[in-house]
């Protein structure tokens, strides 16, 4: 379970920064360090360990059906993307305590840091490939909120739509890809489908899945043509680009190329599109970065093109290719890290990061630009740091490649190409930020070092840089030996990490790197002249073009379907349902198709005869007296009744008392909601508005009575039904088949929709709140309306019946296990008794006695609901598992007791303070209105005017 911990501790301490920020930022960062630090101990536990090739695994079952595990993994690869995470993590935690405002709450980046933080590391922990989209999604909307921090600038909120909407689209294709994948595999266990290749490549469906997971990790890892969202992703706080654009969010889709290497590496096709989108990422990413003057501009195609270098060395399907490809993902993590933060202490000591103005910051900031300019080099490929070993590596691996035959020499033709470009653009970074003169209009002048815990990050990562390139062997070796193994089986390649391997070819491409670039460099003013001559495509306005032009043509659409007539849209609705279902039918009603079928109708009793042409008779009065909105709706209700009734003949007593509890509470609602519309209806329809309606009214219901009759008389699979029969007792403890239904076999389902209950009372309650309406004066005889609100007789009366319907509500919920009722019934029977004193006595009169908020009743059934779930799980059972036992009482005697009964609570309080809360809310309209209009009685006065 340690490995769930790690996971869920970033999660847990998300929650206190908020909490502290209050205390002042060193205790909200302090408090922020808790949950990473906590994390980061427990794995550094499994290192031992994982350096000897073990691996960890925890199964949790949570939707065995699906495929869905709760299955976690802990090998070398996934050690070693968790330490990036944490590790970094827990050094940006610390730099943004100093970057940000005072304005800007510290507690919520943090907060938001952390959720970011939990998702990535679900990602890399996953052993499971459904889990694994879900965390991937968890990073994506996580991210969007990291990107907009700065919601109040435009650049900010589009810059995380664009993330969203690319990286989202991705996460589908993703989805796609990983269903076509388990329908090969048979299943969704990341080990099964990595022991997997043959079956998988030989399927005629490989092609299909590879592209779709291509999609997604080129989409999440900004390669070329997707890598556009990442420059605008600049647009969020240095501290936020530092990680989620350096060690972890771009990090993602290079992880999943390596997580299902195994399986998916090895083809022609794999080698054609993961190299060749690699390359192309590479050395466009390389070339733009040259031509940006912002500072973050620059490391974000920076970023670009080192992940194309990473995914090109995935494509080459070698070994060593992979080794080299881990390799750069741990080195351009930490130089590219401590770029960030270089980039952002200079735009925090000189308010721009304009590489035109920055210049000669040496003379105000030297340890600043000491500390940067290692990791720039490192990020150029200079020898003795860790940037040039795993650039080595890729040259090597470049003229490895055999499958272009003739042809292979443009790949690392085109590699010393990205290279030079490296060390063209790491050099500018260095001479135009740090030399080249003096400041140019700084906005904030003089500048000076940071504070000393603000340069401490990013001096700690450089040392890496450094040692790492001193002695790799020592430091980052075993780290990659034991990622390697576990993207590579069983053996390493024979390799051997060293600054000098002899005169050979790849130590001459670093060489052509390196003077090549500072030979580019030299010639920069010719290139930036060509650069700006070019057409250049402005990604972010062709993408806004996009959005607008999706948008104009959704509200064509809309406008064309939807013009506020309910009684079109409400047309529109079942005249597609109708045309859908014909077609459907139709086979049944032409040809040698039956509607009936072999089954006999059930014989016709005086009983249901009559209670079916009562339902007829008061749903043909409810149309004809429409215009009357009141005596409609009470005519209304007795088609509810009648339905109740046939529950009730038909042995369904639970079906029916829920229908009955529902018809009651939604004709109060409904009578609340008609009190501020006309008693009458403005107008009718005309007579071709009338046919239309008879037409789709009059087919629509023969279309239901002819699919029910199709469907009744012919025989149906009883095995779940005798499943039910047979287990509710034995598996869920309960006589009442309905309510273990309800409770346990379903419980996932009874879950979503006491959520959906919630939030549609929380959704109502905010659309009320401080609404005013104009109220009837009179009824449709002129008659005003009566002076005393809550006659006397009424009150009082539902004062008595209050604590019976609370008894009768409570009976309901204990005997609902076993015989009929339950949490929702006596939820819907605890909210009527409720809402009657309202009615009878006021809001005021129930608020002074009941001080409960509602929205918070109705939260908190649906968090007793869920931990219920949560608690199997503690306990090693599926979700929502239910168990139970019998206890003897003195006096009482032997009872049940099952946890079901928790979860039946958390449904009786949804359903009580969701009710609640919405009925209230309608009653104090009404009253507050009423209040306004009391205090206007003239009917002339301005203020009564405002109300009419």
């Amino acid at each position: 379970m340690e490995l769930l911990l790690i996971i869920l501790l970033p999660l847990l301490g998300a929650c206190l920064p908020p909490l502290c920020e209050r205390f002042g930022r060193n205790f909200c960062a302090v408090s922020a360090l808790l949950g990473p630090l906590l994390a980061l101990g427990l794995l550094l536990a499994y290192v031992p360990a994982l350096f000897g090739g073990q691996q960890f695994f925890v199964q949790l079952s949570w939707i065995p059906q699906l495929g869905l595990s709760l299955s976690l993994r802990l090998d070398g690869l996934g050690l070693m993307f968790a330490l990036l995470i944490l590790g970094i993590g827990l050094l940006v935690i610390v730099y943004a305590r100093y970057y940000l405002a005072d304005k800007d709450s510290l507690g919520r980046l943090y907060a938001l840091l952390q959720l970011f933080m939990m998702a990535m590391l679900g990602i890399v922990l996953s052993d499971n490939l459904l889990l694994l989209i879900i965390f991937w999604e968890l990073t994506s909307l996580s991210s969007f909120l990291l990107i907009g921090y700065w919601s109040h600038r435009s650049d900010a909120r589009k810059g995380a739509r664009m993330a969203l909407a690319i990286t989202g689209a991705g996460g589908l294709a993703l989805l796609a890809g990983a269903l076509v994948l388990g329908e090969i595999t048979g299943s969704y266990s990341l080990q099964v489908i990595t022991n997997s290749a043959e079956q998988i490549q030989a399927h005629a469906l490989y092609p299909v899945a590879l592209i779709l997971i291509l999609i997604g990790a080129f989409t999440k890892s900004a390669q070329f043509p997707f890598h556009f969202w990442l420059p605008h992703a600049m647009a969020a706080p240095t501290p936020v680009s530092a990680y989620l654009h350096s060690a972890t969010m771009v990090k993602a889709g290079v992880f999943l190329l390596a997580r299902l290497y195994p399986a998916l590496s090895g083809s022609d096709l794999w080698f054609y599109l993961v190299t060749f989108i690699g390359l192309a990422t590479l050395v466009f990413g390389a070339y733009t970065a040259l031509f940006k003057h912002d500072l973050k501009g620059l490391l974000a195609y920076s970023t670009i093109s080192h992940l194309g270098l990473i995914t090109m060395l995935f494509g080459f399907s070698s070994e060593l290719a992979t080794m080299a490809a881990l390799f750069h993902i741990i080195n351009h993590a930490t130089f590219k890290a401590s770029l960030f933060m270089a980039a952002g202490i200079i735009d925090h000591e000189t308010g721009t990061r304009d590489m035109r103005k920055i210049n000669g910051m040496w003379q105000f900031m030297p340890i600043t630009a000491t500390v940067a300019m290692v990791s720039a080099s490192a990020m150029a490929g200079v020898p003795l740091l860790n940037g040039f070993l795993s650039k080595e590596m890729f040259f090597a691996e470049t003229l490895q490649v055999e499958l272009l035959g003739g042809f292979s020499w443009i790949i690392p033709l085109f590699a010393t190409l990205a290279g030079i470009f490296a060390v063209a653009y790491s050099y500018r970074f260095i001479h135009d930020v740090f030399f080249n003169g003096h400041p140019i209009d700084l906005p904030i002048y003089p500048p000076h070092e940071p504070p000393r815990y603000m340069i401490l990050p990013m001096a700690l990562l450089c040392a890496l840089c450094l040692l790492v390139g001193v002695l790799p062997n020592v430091t980052v070796a075993p780290f990659l030996d034991a990622a390697s193994l576990a993207v590579l089986g069983d053996s390493l390649p024979e390799h051997h990490i060293a600054l000098w391997h002899g005169l050979n070819l790849p130590l001459l491409m670093s060489l052509v790197a390196l003077l090549g670039g500072l030979l580019l460099y030299s010639q920069r003013g010719g290139l930036f002249a060509f650069y700006e001559r070019k057409y250049r495509l402005d990604e972010k306005v062709e993408f806004e073009k996009r959005i607008q032009a999706i948008v104009r043509f959704a509200q064509r659409v809309t406008d064309a379907a939807e013009n506020g007539s309910l009684q079109r849209s409400v047309a529109l609705l079942f005249g597609t349902l109708l045309v859908m279902g014909a077609v459907e039918l139709w086979p049944l009603l032409s040809g040698s198709g039956q509607v009936m079928g072999e089954v006999a109708l059930t014989p016709i009793d005086g009983v249901s005869l009559l209670l079916a042409v009562v339902m007829m008779i008061a749903a043909l009065v409810t149309v004809f007296i429409h215009h009357n909105r009141f005596a409609a709706l009470l005519v209304l209700g007795v088609v509810g009744l009648m339905v109740s009734l046939a529950f009730v003949r038909f042995s369904a007593p639970d079906l029916a008392l829920t229908q009955i509890s529902v018809e009651v509470v939604t004709i109060i609602l409904l009578m609340l909601a008609l009190y501020f519309l006309p008693q009458l209806t403005p107008f009718e329809s005309s007579a071709g508005k009338v046919v239309r309606d008879i037409a789709i009214a009059g087919g629509a219901g023969a279309g239901v009575g002819l699919l029910t009759l199709a469907i009744l008389t012919r025989p149906y699979d009883t095995a779940l039904a005798e499943f039910f029969l047979a287990n509710s007792v034995s598996g869920g403890g309960g006589t009442n088949v309905v309510n273990v239904i309800l409770v346990d076999f379903r419980g996932f389902d009874t879950l979503g929709e006491i959520s959906v209950l919630a939030i549609a009372g929380l959704g109502v309650y905010l659309m009320l709140d401080g609404l005013r309406l104009p109220l009837p004066t009179t009824d449709l005889d002129g008659r005003g309306w009566a002076r005393d609100p809550y006659p006397p007789i009424l009150t009082v009366l539902s004062r008595i019946l209050l604590p019976l319907a609370l008894m009768v509500s409570v009976y309901i919920f204990l005997r609902g296990h076993n015989q009929p009722g339950g949490g929702f019934i006596a939820g819907l029977i605890t909210s009527v008794a409720l809402i009657l004193q309202y009615v009878c006595s006021g809001s005021d009169w129930v608020r002074q006695r009941l001080p409960v908020d509602y929205g918070r009743v109705s939260v908190a059934g649906v968090l007793i609901a869920t931990l219920t779930g949560l608690a199997s799980w503690a306990f090693g059972y599926p979700f929502l598992t239910t168990t139970f036992s019998h206890i003897h009482w003195p006096i009482v005697g032997e009872f049940e007791l099952a946890s079901a009964m928790i979860f039946d609570t958390g449904v009786f309080l949804t359903v009580v303070g969701a009710t609640l809360l919405m009925l209230a809310q309608l009653g104090r309209l009404a009253q507050t209105t009423h209040g306004a209009m009391a205090l206007h009685p003239n009917p002339d006065s301005p203020a009564r005017e405002e109300l009419n």
